[in-house]
């Protein structure tokens, strides 16, 4: 494998020409006429424009990347996270054109890539799963049986996709009508297929998630779990690894069990079992992402591993070098995403020029970027603009450095989530470890981050009023009187 073409963009496109870099290999990449100036592609070998700025016209062009890939001579192609990386039909086009797609076989894309068949490929393993429904539908009536049936509240959940599209928690019967309506119209909408299914809601989860990683010759390993609890509309924000709740025994089991879900798809790569963990400790099996995920990089940290390297590896049809045995957690890491958004305004995303942006820097501080200063946000793609990473040998040490990497962190010209960063890490709830997927609505409110500012502002101007009075050097004359 001496080159690779990178199907994607920003800090994940750089992340991975880096690992490629220090094995040898030359990388491509491929961007949109509003990436011309940015970072990866820069970073890479060569660069190739693949089309106009939405990404259905660029990005998401996997006829038009395979040919790029050939009159490139490229062995093998990196497709990231999002964008192709899931796309069953992506996988196979590059194994018909003799190039090596770095992710699993296109069987296992879709069978992961289906909620419903994923439960089916996993129901002979034993695994536990929330009490549901293994049947997408579409009418409203059935709905109401199932729901009474297997009771209030429930979760409505797109077949097709993620991301928290389609998606609808339900606490009566009287709300299912309009909340399935919604539902399928959503799922409709962002994945063309509006078929839903229904699961009994968990009340108070936490999101626990198995990274694995297996290769062509039978060996299949797990690295350890990640939590990912702290979320906005369904979708993660903060990562860490490993979990403050989990005990040796439930690693054990739930890494058993990620395990066997990787096999019932004969699964080759990396990818991640995510699992919901109820307040009593009981975990139940959620999907499977058949992909590397955005939050990889805490995972590397404990192990110290680089995953990319291990997919780049099996790819190229090696056996892993390393056994479950050779594994063992290693002190705590932190991850924020640094998200364009404005946590002022309901996390909406925030457009504008980065006319500051400078980076904090440490032993135990890593940000995988993908913007530099001056450049514009583009309104196309996902507002991520990195991702802050932190290493401690306790997770207490992991806070510290994160918070103060947060400090060292200096965006000017947009709103980003470093603020509700700061809100989280300090956070009693956080900092216990007795948190669960709706911390936001729980402790979050623009009004905390508000009172934040005014009292930081206060404090400023009253360092500024003691520091002038001390450079005037200002003496009280005494009353002659």
């Amino acid at each position: 494998m001496k080159k690779i073409l990178i199907a994607n963009r920003g800090e994940i496109a750089i992340r991975v020409m880096k690992t490629a870099k220090r094995m040898g290999i030359k990388t491509v990449a491929i961007y949109s006429t509003a990436d011309r100036n940015s970072p990866h592609v820069k970073f890479a070998d060569e660069a190739v424009l693949i089309g106009e700025a939405p990404s259905n016209q660029s990005y998401l062009l996997g006829d038009k990347i395979i040919e790029v890939a050939k009159s490139m001579n490229v062995d093998a192609i990196h497709p990231g996270y999002g964008f192709l990386s899931e796309n069953a039909h992506f996988a196979e086009a590059c194994e018909a054109n003799n190039i090596i797609f770095i992710g699993p076989k296109s069987k296992a894309i879709k069978i992961m890539g289906s909620k419903l068949a994923a439960k089916e490929a996993v129901k002979h393993y034993d695994i536990p799963m929330v009490p549901g429904i293994d049947e997408a539908i579409t009418d409203v009536d059935k709905a109401q049986a199932i729901a009474k049936k297997i009771g209030f509240p429930i979760l409505i959940k797109a077949s097709a996709g993620g991301g928290g599209k389609g998606m609808r928690v339900v606490e009566k019967a009287s709300e299912l009508d309009s909340q399935m309506k919604r539902a399928i119209s959503e799922a409709t909408s962002a994945f063309g297929d509006g078929s839903v299914f229904i699961e009994k809601y968990v009340g108070s989860p936490r999101h626990i998630e198995i990274q694995v990683m297996a290769d062509t010759y039978g060996n299949t390993i797990h690295l350890f779990e990640r939590e990912c609890s702290i979320q906005r509309r369904h979708q993660k924000v903060i990562e860490e690894a490993p979990s403050s709740v989990l005990t040796p025994e439930l690693r054990s089991k739930m890494g058993e069990a990620a395990i066997k879900v990787a096999q019932a798809c004969d699964y080759v790569g990396a990818g991640t079992v995510e699992f919901l963990l109820d307040e009593h400790l009981n975990f139940y099996f959620l999907e499977m992402n058949t992909r590397l995920q955005v939050e990889h990089p805490v995972t590397e940290l404990i192990t110290n591993t680089d995953l990319v390297e291990l997919q780049i590896r099996v790819a190229r049809g090696e056996a892993l070098p390393i056994k479950q045995n050779d594994l063992k957690i290693n002190g705590h890491a932190l991850e924020l995403r640094v998200y364009a958004e404005d946590p002022l305004n309901d996390f909406l995303p925030s457009v504008g020029n980065l006319e500051v942006y400078r980076l904090p820097v440490g032993d135990n501080i890593r940000v995988d970027n993908g913007f530099e200063e001056g450049m514009d946000i583009p309104i196309y793609y996902d507002p991520m603009l990195a991702k802050l990473i932190t290493y401690g040998a306790t997770r207490e040490e992991a806070i510290e450095e994160m918070l103060n990497a947060i400090g060292h962190y200096h965006i000017e010209g947009i709103e980003t989530t470093l603020p509700f960063g700061t809100f989280v890490f300090e956070h009693e709830a956080f900092r216990s470890g007795n948190f669960d997927t709706h911390f936001v609505k729980k402790y979050f409110s623009p009004e905390s981050i508000k009172t934040r500012y005014e009292e930081e502002a206060h404090i400023a101007a009253l360092v500024a009023i003691k520091q002038y009075l001390e450079d005037q050097k200002i003496v009280r004359i005494p009353n002659s009187n």
